[in-house]
C-alpha cells in the first residue's frame, strides 16, 4: 500500500507542477507536458485509456446481440434437423427455407436503413425489429409441414433485418471513428457468444432436462424479450443532420468506390451459402445430434473470440488486409469438408470456420460504414447486408440443387471457387489503406 500511495502522490505532484511550470514557462510547455504524461502513466491511467472508448450504448446493443443471438442459435442448429427428420423435408426444402429467410433478412435491411436515414431515427425502427423476432420464434415449434416454418423464419428474419442496420446506425454514432472496428468487434462478441451459448442451452434443455424439440422453439422467446430491454434502454443521441427537413437518400448519393465494395462482396457471397449444409455435413458423417449441436457451438465460439481482436486490427492496420483473411479461411475450410468425412478434422474445421465468421461479420460490416457519411450510414450498412443476403439465398438454392442432384462435396467445391473469384476482386479493386476511416474521406 506504501508503494502504491507513494506512486499516487509522485504521479499527482509530477502533474500538479508540470502544469505550473508550463503556465510560468511557455516556452518550456512542452517538456512540462511530456512530465504531466509521465505521471499519468504511473498512476495507471494509460490502461483505463484503452477502453474508454467504450460508451453505455456500446454495451447494451452488444448485449441486445447477445441475447437476440442466443434466442436464434438455440433453434438454428436443430433446425435442419427439424426439418429433415421430424417434418421428412429434403435438403433442397433445407437450401430454400434458410435461403429465403437469410435473404428476407438482409434485403430488408436495405429498406429499414433506408427508411432509419429518411426519418433519422434509428431506436423505434431496431426496437420493432426485435420485438417481431422475438415472437415469431415459437410459431416454428407448432408447424406441422415446412411451409409454416418458412413463414415462421420469414416473419422471424424479416424482424432481424428490420432491426439491423437502424442497430449499427446507432453504433458506429456511440463511438468515434478511430474506434468503429472495435465497436463492431465488440457487438460481434456479443452476437457470436450468444451464438455460441444459444446452442449450449439447446443441448441442456434437449440431453439433460429431455425437453422435447418443439419446447426449444417456445423457450426462445424468452431472450428474445430481454434484447427488445436492451435496446429499449439505449439512448439515442440526435443526428447533426437532423435540422434538415427530408434527407434525400438516393442511392446515386452513394460514392463510386462503394459499389466497387459492394460488388466485391457479391462476388464472393455467390458462393457463400447457408451454414446448415455444413451442419447437415457434419450429421452425415456420422456425427449424433448433440455432437453436431456442439460442434457448432464451438464454431460460434471462435467466431466470438475473434470479433473483437479483428475489429482492433482493422482500425489499427486497415480493413482490407484483416477482411482478405476472412475469404482466405472460408477457402480453406470448404476445401476441407470437400476432402475429409473425418468426423474429428470435420469438427476442427467447423470451428477454424468461425474465425472467418467473425472477421466477415465485424470488419464487413464496418468496411461498408467507412464508404458514406454520417447521415447515410444506416442505408450504406442497410444496402451492404442486402448484398450479403440476395447472394446468399442464390447461393444457397444452388448449394440445395447440389445436395441433391450432384453430391455434397459439390457444396463446397462451388463455395471454395467463388471464395478464389472474391479474394481475387478484393485484392484487384479496393485499394489498400493505412487505416478504414480515410476511405470515405478519399471516396
Amino acid at each position: 500500500m506504501g508503494i502504491g500511495f507513494a506512486a499516487r502522490t509522485f504521479g499527482m505532484g509530477a502533474g500538479h507542477s508540470a502544469v505550473a511550470h508550463c503556465n510560468r514557462h511557455g516556452s518550456r510547455c512542452v517538456s512540462a507536458k511530456r512530465i504531466a504524461e509521465q505521471g499519468k502513466a504511473m498512476t495507471g491511467a494509460a490502461p483505463r485509456e484503452t477502453f474508454a472508448w467504450i460508451s453505455r450504448n456500446t454495451v447494451l446493443l452488444a448485449l441486445a446481440s447477445l441475447f437476440a443471438d442466443i434466442s436464434t442459435e438455440m433453434l438454428y442448429p436443430i433446425l435442419p434437423i427439424f426439418l429433415t427428420q421430424t417434418l421428412h423435408a429434403s435438403g433442397s426444402v433445407v437450401g430454400l427455407v434458410d435461403g429465403i429467410a437469410q435473404a428476407t433478412q438482409n434485403i430488408v435491411q436495405g429498406f429499414s436503413g433506408w427508411l432509419s436515414d429518411r426519418l433519422q431515427k434509428r431506436k423505434p425502427i431496431a426496437l420493432i425489429g426485435y420485438f417481431l423476432a422475438s415472437i415469431a420464434k415459437p410459431l416454428i415449434g407448432v408447424a406441422t409441414v415446412w411451409p409454416m416454418v418458412l413463414g415462421a423464419r420469414f416473419v422471424d428474419r424479416l424482424g432481424a433485418g428490420f432491426r439491423s442496420a437502424p442497430r449499427d446506425a446507432l453504433l458506429a454514432s456511440s463511438v468515434a471513428d478511430e474506434h468503429r472496428g472495435k465497436a463492431f468487434g465488440l457487438e460481434g462478441i456479443g452476437d457470436n457468444l450468444g451464438a455460441f451459448l444459444g446452442p449450449l442451452l439447446a443441448v441442456l434443455l434437449l440431453i439433460a432436462l429431455k425437453v422435447d424439440i418443439r419446447w426449444i422453439f417456445y423457450l426462445a422467446l424468452i431472450p428474445g424479450l430481454l434484447a427488445f430491454l436492451m435496446v429499449v434502454l439505449v439512448h439515442e443521441q440526435p443526428l447533426a443532420v437532423a435540422a434538415k427537413a427530408k434527407i434525400d437518400v438516393n442511392l446515386r448519393q452513394f460514392p463510386k468506390a462503394y459499389w466497387t465494395y459492394l460488388l466485391v462482396t457479391a462476388l464472393f457471397g455467390i458462393g457463400n451459402s447457408s451454414n446448415a449444409f455444413l451442419i447437415l455435413q457434419t450429421q452425415d458423417i456420422g456425427a449424433s445430434l448433440e455432437a453436431t449441436i456442439l460442434i457448432y457451438a464451438g464454431f460460434n465460439l471462435v467466431a466470438a473470440l475473434i470479433s473483437y481482436p479483428a475489429g482492433f486490427l482493422s482500425d489499427r492496420f486497415g480493413r482490407k488486409g484483416v477482411l482478405l483473411s476472412s475469404f482466405v479461411i472460408f477457402l480453406i475450410a470448404y476445401l476441407g469438408f470437400v476432402l475429409t468425412r473425418n468426423i474429428y478434422l470435420i469438427g476442427l474445421l467447423f470451428a477454424f470456420y468461425g474465425f472467418y465468421q467473425g472477421i466477415f461479420r465485424s470488419v464487413g460490416k464496418a468496411f461498408a460504414s467507412d464508404f458514406v457519411p454520417q447521415e447515410l450510414r444506416a442505408s450504406g450498412i442497410g444496402w451492404y447486408s442486402t448484398t450479403v443476403g440476395l447472394l446468399e439465398l442464390a447461393a444457397s438454392v444452388v448449394a440445395g440443387q447440389l445436395w441433391d442432384r450432384v453430391s455434397h462435396e459439390a457444396v463446397f467445391i462451388y463455395g471454395a471457387v467463388f471464395a478464389v473469384v472474391g479474394s481475387a476482386g478484393l485484392l484487384a479493386l479496393i485499394p489498400w489503406r493505412t487505416d478504414g476511416h480515410s476511405v470515405s474521406a478519399a471516396s
